[in-house]
This record gives C-alpha cells, structure tokens and sequence, in this order.
C-alpha cells in the first residue's frame, strides 16, 4: 500500500484503496444483498457466496501473492470488512475473522513449513477459525481448562471450546489449550487443528439473536492426537499469541460494526427522503434532519477510529490503546445508529422485510465478543493511566 502524505486526513483513501472498497461494495450490493434475509432466516452461509469471496481474494488479503494470497494490507482487510459489513455483518465477520484472526496469526507466528502447508489453502478454498473461549474462560480468556498432554512427537488434546465464529465450515482451526495448568498463562499453548484430525468434532450449532448466517458452535476434543509440529510458535507462547491477534482482530470487529452503523443510517436517509407526512418528506423536518446529522458525526468519529487504528497496526506502530478504544466505540455507535434507524422508518423498520430490523439484531454483538465493552474500557484504563 503506498502510503499517504503526512497530514492527509485518515478518512481519504489513496486510489488504490478507494478502488478495492468500491469494488467490494458493487460485490456486496449485487451478490450478497439478495441472500441476506435467506441466509438470516437459515442460519446458514451460503456455499456459494463464500465461493465467491474466496475467488475475489477477499478469505487471503494479507496472505502473499506467491501463497496465493492478494498480498495487501490490513488497512485493506479493515475496508473489506466494512464495505460487506454494510450489507450484512455476518458475512463482514467471516471475513474478518478469516483475515484478522486466522490468516493474521499465520503470518505472525507459523514456521515457514507451517505457511506453505496452511496459507495456501486459507487462500483457496479453506476456512479458518480461532477457538479460545470456553464455558468459564470468556473475559477471562485464561481460566482455559483444555488440556494438551504431551505423549511422544503428539500433543493429546482434550476439552471443548464454545462460541467459536466459522466453525461449521471452517478447515483449519487455531485451538488454545494448557500444557500445564499450574504454570498460569505461561502454560497455554496454540495448536493448529484440522477439522478431519480424529478425536476432534464439532458441536452444537448456537441459535444466534443476529448474525445468524454465521456459524457459532461448540468444539469437542477427545484423545485428539495433534503432531508437535502443529504446534504454532512455542510451547507456552499461546497468551502472546492470542494477545496480539486479539489486539488487530478487535480492529476488525470495530470495521464490522462501522459498516453496520453506514448501512443503517443510509436505510434511514433512503427512508426519510421518500417517506412523507404533513405534506413533505420527513427528511425536511428538523428535528429528523438533526437526528441524521447526529447519526453521521458519530458515524465518522467511529471511522476516523478505526481507519487509525488500522494504519498504525500497517505501520508497525504501537496501537494496542487505539484498538481498544475503535473497538469500544464504534461498537457502540452501531447498536445507536441501528435503533435509530429503525425509529426513523417506524413501524416500517420493526418488521423483517426491512434491512434495518436484522442490523439491528446484528449490532448488539459488537458489544460482547472479542472482548467485552468492560474489557475494552479495563485496557483503555491500563494504556492510559
């Protein structure tokens, strides 16, 4: 990515980028808008949507060109969330987690061995999936209680993972489990699991308030017998691991929930526009006109966040405070402007056939995973006092 001259404003793009976000929001608007209720309803990811996202280089941007990735940026990852995200969240996420988690992790700490058997599939036709949570680790990531015992060149992996995003398609999983649970976080390990390796399976499919189309379910480790060499960076670097993917993904999530928050008030200013009462449209009224104007400005706050944070993480810069705070924010702008926005098409907003009732469903998430909206605010704290 060629960078931008100093003082340019974070919100413009150069013509490269501006061209990759047009291109996935023309991608968005024609192939994904006419699933998205079907998919909502089903609670299922269509096969051939995601066909279609890995051949447009969306599942492998940061992934090299000669692993047969787009060889792009974060920043670039960040836009492509956002640009679907704004059409439906849960295909931003599949995206985002592909990119932000999985992909990221790789490209951080596998072997070169580890890269060339993994990247490329990532890149083609694969899935991937990071399983950290369990049933008493959620904000407290670390009370995992997964075990992985070492018998011979294998690591014997038991336990089970649960709101685990992708895992119903995914091929490839990034699985945390300890090694020793009285050496604290200094025991925990990241494995790379493959969905067909025996003694692994996956569970219970969540019934989701939104986000539906994405798959959240359970793992289940018995006797799961993974080589040493799967082992991904070092025996007892999983908490640094997951930290600093954690650290980019909430990045993600903060793009994921900036598209939302976009889709919503465009529904909203569509809506306004058309709709009349007292003889005009709605939108002439002010006190409508200061509800969008107030939806916009925070709406660009959020993105100014985030499209800072991203660009700090390109440019190898300190940005663990930035993420926390893109992510906090912006989340919190997407459920504000998505209840706002279905009280600016009323009772036309709060039925299904309406765009803004399911991003409304959406948005709540924002506030939970990758770390909760008190766990944002703890770090926030930590980096600032």
């Amino acid at each position: 990515m060629k960078a931008l001259p100093v003082g340019t404003p974070l919100t413009q793009l150069s013509d490269e980028e501006a061209l990759f976000r047009g291109t996935v929001a023309q991608f968005a608007r024609d192939e994904v808008a006419p699933l998205v209720r079907r998919m909502d309803e089903e609670q299922h990811m269509d096969a051939v949507l995601l066909r279609k996202l890995f051949e447009l280089g969306l599942m492998a941007i940061e992934i090299p060109e000669e692993l047969g990735g787009s060889g792009g940026s974060f920043f670039d990852a960040v836009l492509a969330v956002e640009a679907l995200s704004a059409v439906d969240p849960a295909v931003g996420l599949v995206v985002d987690v592909q990119n932000t988690l999985a992909a990221s992790a790789l490209l951080r700490w596998a072997t070169e061995e580890q890269k060339r058997k993994y990247l490329p599939p990532l890149a083609k036709d694969t899935l991937g999936a990071y399983a950290l949570s369990e049933a008493a680790s959620g904000s407290d990531a670390f009370a995992l209680q997964a075990r992985a015992e070492k018998r011979g060149d294998a690591f014997v992996l038991n336990g089970r993972k649960l709101w685990i995003s992708n895992a119903r398609e995914a091929g490839l999983f990034i699985v945390f489990a300890t090694v020793d649970p009285g050496a604290g976080y200094k025991g925990i390990t990241a494995f790379l699991v493959e969905k067909s390796t025996p003694g692994f399976s996956v569970g219970r499919k969540e019934d989701k308030l939104g986000i539906r189309a994405s798959s959240t379910c359970e793992l289940i480790l018995e006797d799961c017998a993974v080589p040493a060499a799967q082992v991904l960076g070092a025996v007892g670097s999983g908490y640094k691991i997951a930290m600093e993917t954690l650290n980019g993904g909430r990045i993600g999530i903060g793009a994921q929930m900036l598209g939302l928050a976009e889709g919503a008030w465009e529904q909203a200013v569509k809506h306004a526009k058309a709709r009349k009462q007292f003889g005009k449209p709605i939108v002439e009224f002010q006190a409508m006109q200061f509800q969008l104007a107030e939806m916009a400005t925070e709406i660009e706050a959020a993105r100014l966040m985030v499209y800072n944070a991203a660009r700090l993480k390109d440019a190898g810069a300190e940005f663990r405070k930035e993420a926390a705070m893109s992510k906090y924010f912006a989340s919190h702008v997407g459920e504000k402007v998505a209840s706002l926005a279905v009280e600016v098409l009323g009772g036309s907003g709060f039925v299904k056939e309406s765009p803004v009732e399911k991003l409304y469903r959406d948005a709540k998430i924002g506030t939970i995973y990758e770390g909760t909206s008190f766990m944002q605010l703890a770090a926030i704290a930590k980096l600032v006092l």
